[in-house]
């Protein structure tokens, strides 16, 4: 595409300097290599071209033909271009195309995109040469037959130069002027120069002679049978029967490629296969043609379909004697990937009807037994499985497949930490997963790396047998994923291994990115940004969390278990219970876990990642299911796990390990704004607000308690999923209005409610919880419990009244007292039309919103009596909004968060 580009670019540039003249001067003007330039381009290209230049095609290609005819035979031969077959031509010679066909490419590219298999060799003849002719600067072979047509050149030096071309008469004679005439016609082009030579030098003695041929003489050849295009055709003297096929377009679809034969005076000469051609390479029967020669191409013969495993899969043409050994050799032979002693073979019995038949494609008899017409041959591909062969999946450098070898164990694969496992791999839990017979059945062994490479004749180091799968996994895992695609996960996946291939040469470059980062003397935190800064992809509606192949957890537990976990709970059966085992509780990764062999609960807890701090090692708890008396019962133990717990686990057992009373993390609050001693404070279980505010020294004498701001982080997540509910169904009864709405009635303001929506989208949480510090001071009842994240604000004492909403001009004024919510209004320009006057509402600066009363509306009534930092809303008439019931709600949203997030920017 670059090149098509650069050669328009050019070939525009060329004719662009000659646009304004006729078309007649500047094709006149046309320099031999502009011509040159011109040539490079495909024939759809120069009419396009030369239509927008203003240019008559047909002129640029008589001068492209032109100067064709003016190249040097000595010069170097130009590109050949070739063409589809089928292709027309001009009476210039050159090709054309109809605009609205098909182009030529597209078609090979449609062939080539389909899979079923083609004829064979028929293809040879879709790009057939804009001349069948072969080249004459070649070489004339010496047993060349001198016939009538040809010219010599003859040249004499010495004591005498003389220099002819003559051409051989009819009566098969040259005439050298001064010698005479010599007859040539029927000689061998060897035999002919000794003759004329030997001659010459006797009539004129003291010269030299040389002779060689300047021009081919024509023949006339007919090519008939199913030929693409039969007729008679004319070439040189040096055409052989392919160049006749070519001159003819090639064969027809229902013509034989195996049986061309060449007719001299009504008597066979010779029959072509053109297999021998093209499969072989062998070209002996290719003969070359006399004048009156005939072509015959036969009607195609018995066919066989050779598909699958082999190097080339088509339609091949039978003779009658081929074997199953000369159908693949046709086929180039079978492919590495194919599994020959399973082919399929579908073939028409007596009944003509399929039958199956499969051939052993590795046995000599079954090599040797005949092929039959019709047949198709499938040669099957071998399995995707490895033989003797052990595979490591997770968090290596380089996962996949390496060799087994007898007496081979864990260390002789991953024979150190360093340059073997990515740095965020667990070393105290791996497992080895083992095929235990031919029924696939899986055993599942434990190992831990750590104990590994401190002791190499550890237990641990497992001795490996062929087929094993070493999983290593990672320290990292998804609090939320989605597991739908790894259901259907299977360990011996090729696919797996080549994206874990992939996945861990990138995180190894990056720890080396890392290491390197270090050196440079870098934070740590900056460290961590660069190597873990990896978010999960979250959508921007749903909590929902899906796993993504560029995070570390990518060789998680809950990953990389899963296939395990779903054999384990198929192979299971009366009898064999289920190898699987849960912990819970103070776990770094509670989960259901493989048993491995002689499991037990020190083992599971390595499983799940050891012990939090926050561990009760004195009492934990073993549920064991047991059938006692035919039925079912849990029963549960307690577990010190201050000992060395080596009890046998079981199936389906529970381990619940539990907290230490009254643990709890380090629980902050935040205190910002007019508190004597802002910060952060740590906070016990049961801490109230008072109290922390006690601890900060109370309040400064400028603290505006009244407009005090307290939010929480659980909160925030409650805001956000109601913002998205009002958001959707806001949106829902906009669009029900709309095709419930008549003709003539009022329409939705689409305008409107998008800002609106748009707003809601963009409305950040805040998580506010409306307290009064006044009340919580006088008394215990109105105060608050504090929970980790909790925020209090306390801004400074201020004197101004906000007025939002539908006014002429949203702004803030001082406040006074004595001024009621209609002068406020006034002061701000008044209400908009569309303002819905009913429904103003006053947004108290602590959050609380008050709805003004109707008969106190003109009054500065008690229960809406203004307070410095409150806010008056005036909202949008729902009229407006064709009584949207939902208007009313999210525009009270949008205005209490921005009033909130505005308190908290003037801290």
């Amino acid at each position: 595409m670059k090149k098509f580009i650069y050669n328009s670019i050019l070939i525009m540039g060329i004719f662009f300097s000659s646009y304004s003249l006729s078309a007649a001067q500047s094709t006149r003007n046309i320099s031999p290599q502009q011509i040159e330039q011109f040539k490079k381009l495909s024939p759809a290209q120069q009419q396009s071209l030369a239509q927008s230049m203003g240019v008559d095609i047909r002129t640029i290609q008589q001068l492209i033909s032109s100067s064709k005819s003016t190249i040097s035979a000595k010069s170097e031969p130009e590109n050949q271009q070739y063409f589809p077959r089928g292709t027309t031509f001009d009476e210039f010679g050159n090709p054309t195309f109809d605009v609205n066909s098909q182009s030529p490419l597209n078609s090979i590219e449609n062939e080539i995109d389909d899979k079923n298999p083609k004829p064979f060799g028929y293809n040879v003849f879709a790009n057939a040469p804009t001349t069948f002719a072969p080249n004459v600067d070649i070489a004339v072979p010496d047993d060349y037959i001198i016939g009538v047509g040809d010219t010599l050149k003859i040249q004499v030096y010495g004591k005498e130069n003389l220099d002819y071309e003559l051409a051989v008469s009819r009566e098969g004679e040259i005439v050298i002027p001064q010698l005479g005439p010599f007859s040539v016609s029927g000689m061998t082009f060897t035999e002919m120069k000794e003759f004329l030579a030997s001659d010459i030098k006797n009539k004129i003695l003291g010269v030299e002679v040389i002779v060689t041929l300047a021009e081919l003489r024509s023949l006339r050849v007919f090519v008939l049978g199913d030929a693409y295009k039969p007729g008679a055709y004319v070439l040189n003297s040096l055409s052989s029967i392919t160049h006749a096929l070519f001159a003819a377009g090639g064969i027809n679809d229902i013509g034989s490629l195996r049986n061309i034969q060449l007719k001299r005076a009504g008597k066979l000469v010779t029959t072509l296969d053109l297999y021998d051609l093209l499969v072989y390479g062998d070209s002996s029967n290719d003969l070359l043609l006399q004048s009156g020669d005939v072509v015959f191409v036969a009607p195609l013969g018995q066919q066989v379909t050779v598909a699958g495993e082999v190097r080339r899969p088509a339609i091949y043409e039978l003779k009658g004697s081929e074997k199953f050994k000369d159908a693949v050799n046709m086929a180039g032979g079978l492919l590495p990937s194919a599994f020959p002693s399973a082919t399929v073979v579908e073939r028409f019995n007596q009944s003509n009807l399929r039958s199956i038949l499969n051939i052993d494609l590795t046995n000599e008899t079954s090599l040797l037994s005949p092929v039959k017409a019709g047949d198709y041959i499938k040669v099957m591909k071998t399995t995707a499985s490895f033989e003797k062969s052990i595979a490591i999946i997770g968090a290596v450098t380089r996962p996949g497949n390496y060799q087994w070898r007898a007496g081979q164990k864990i260390t002789d694969l991953l024979p150190n930490i360093h340059s073997y496992i990515l740095p965020d791999a667990d070393l105290s839990y791996g497992l080895v997963i083992r095929e235990r017979d031919n029924t696939r059945r899986i055993d599942v062994l434990q190992f831990s790396l750590f104990n590994i490479m401190g002791d190499i004749e550890s237990s641990d180091n497992l001795a490996l047998e062929p087929n094993d799968k070493i999983l290593i996994f990672s320290n990292s895992e998804t609090v939320k994923s989605s597991l739908s695609n790894l259901e259907s996960l299977a360990l011996t996946s090729a696919e797996l291994l080549e994206q874990e291939k992939d996945y861990a040469v990138r995180v190894f470059e990056k720890n080396s990115f890392w290491q390197k980062y270090n050196m440079d003397g870098h934070t740590k935190e900056a460290e961590e940004e660069i190597l873990y800064n990896q978010p999960l992809n979250e959508s921007s509606n749903s909590e929902s969390t899906e796993l993504t192949y560029g995070d570390l957890s990518y060789f998680s537990r809950q990953r990389l278990l899963q296939p395990v976990i779903e054999q384990l709970k198929r192979q299971a059966s009366y009898g064999e219970p289920v190898q699987l085992a849960e912990v819970v509780g103070e776990v770094k990764y509670p989960g259901v876990y493989p048993l491995g062999k002689s499991a037990n609960i020190d083992e599971l807890i390595e499983a799940a990642g050891g012990l939090l701090e926050s561990a009760y090692l004195s009492n934990a708890e073993l549920t064991r299911s047991e059938i006692v008396d035919g039925n079912a019962i849990k029963s549960p133990q307690r577990i010190d796990l201050n000992k060395s717990n080596n009890i046998a686990l079981k199936s389906k057992d529970r381990l619940n390990v539990l907290k230490i009373p009254s643990w709890q993390n380090n629980n902050i609050i935040e205190l910002r704004g007019e508190f004597k001693f802002p910060g952060k404070y740590t906070i016990r279980r049961g801490d109230k607000l008072s109290d922390i505010i006690n601890r900060a020294g109370g309040y400064t004498a400028y603290a505006y308690k009244e407009a005090s701001l307290f939010t929480r982080a659980k909160l925030k997540t409650i805001e956000q999923q109601n913002l998205w509910k009002v958001a959707e169904n806001l949106r829902m009864e906009i669009a029900s209005k709309s095709l419930a709405q008549q003709n003539g009635s009022q329409m939705v303001d689409y305008q409107q409610a998008k800002l609106l929506l748009s707003d809601l989208t963009k409305v950040k949480p805040v998580g506010r919880l409306v307290i009064d510090l006044n009340l919580i001071e006088d008394g215990q009842e109105n105060d608050v419990l504090l929970e980790n994240g909790d925020v209090l604000f306390v801004p400074t004492k201020q004197n101004s009244i906000n007025v939002i909403g539908q006014v002429q001009v949203a702004t803030a004024h001082v406040y006074k007292k004595g001024i009621t919510v209609t002068d406020y209004i006034n002061l701000s320009g008044g209400t908009k039309q569309q303002a819905d006057d009913e429904k103003i509402y006053i947004i108290k600066a602590n959050g609380a919103v008050e709805i003004l009363k109707e008969d106190n509306w003109f009054a500065m009534g008690t229960s809406n009596r203004l307070s410095p930092g409150d806010t008056i809303v005036v909202p949008l008439d729902s009229d407006y909004m064709d009584n949207l019931t939902l208007w009313s709600t999210a525009t009270q949203i949008v205005y209490q968060a921005a009033v909130a997030l505005a308190a908290i920017a003037g801290l």
